[in-house]
């Protein structure tokens, strides 16, 4: 990796990407909070090359979101990150197919209600820095403004996701392509 230039610029809090600990890492990971928060959510994908077209494996995605209040929940023992980011957070690492997927629930907006609903995600592929790219948002939010939608920066493609009920869950697809709209990404 080259130390001397930072992919994606600066990033704070992007380094809660190693915060898995011993946990193995596969291609589908399941939130805290799952299981008793509604409406539930699957968010899903595949990372592809700057190409658009061939898959990646063994890239890490680290996501990170508010609870059903608008605040990111804490238990009072967190470290790390997790004392900014809360617990519901999670982490996978893309398949041979570049695929993976998230098992989550709609967050909401920020109790002040100055931002519509949005999920973090950060970035870490091989031989390249952790860097984040734009945030899950939902293209049903009416807080996602026509002014909100056009300053979206399209970081590694939009995040603009259209929620879907498919068996009882709501499903969201979204593809990444690693170095688009990313600075400094070679």
């Amino acid at each position: 990796m080259d130390t001397e230039k930072i992919v994606g610029g600066s990033c704070e809090g992007c380094e809660a990407v190693f915060e898995f600990g011993k946990k193995k890492l596969l291609a589908i990971d399941t939130l805290p909070d799952f299981e008793k928060t509604e409406p539930k959510l699957k968010l899903t994908g595949t990372v592809f090359e700057k190409d658009g077209k061939t898959p990646v494996e063994n890239v890490i995605l680290y996501i990170y979101q508010t609870d059903r209040n608008g605040i990111y929940a804490s238990k009072g023992n967190e470290k790390g990150w997790a004392k900014r980011h809360g617990y519901i957070r999670g982490w996978i690492k893309t398949d041979k197919s570049g695929m993976y997927a998230f098992y989550t629930f709609r967050p909401v907006s920020y109790p002040s209600g100055t931002e519509p609903e949005h999920i973090h995600i950060t970035v870490k592929e091989l031989n390249k820095n952790e860097y984040y790219i734009d945030e899950f948002v939902f293209d049903d939010d009416p807080m996602l403004t026509q002014k909100e939608r056009d300053e979206l920066e399209n970081r590694g493609g939009s995040g603009i996701v259209q929620p879907r009920l498919k068996d009882g869950i709501l499903t969201a697809n979204r593809d990444i392509i690693l170095g688009l709209n990313i600075p400094n990404y070679e």
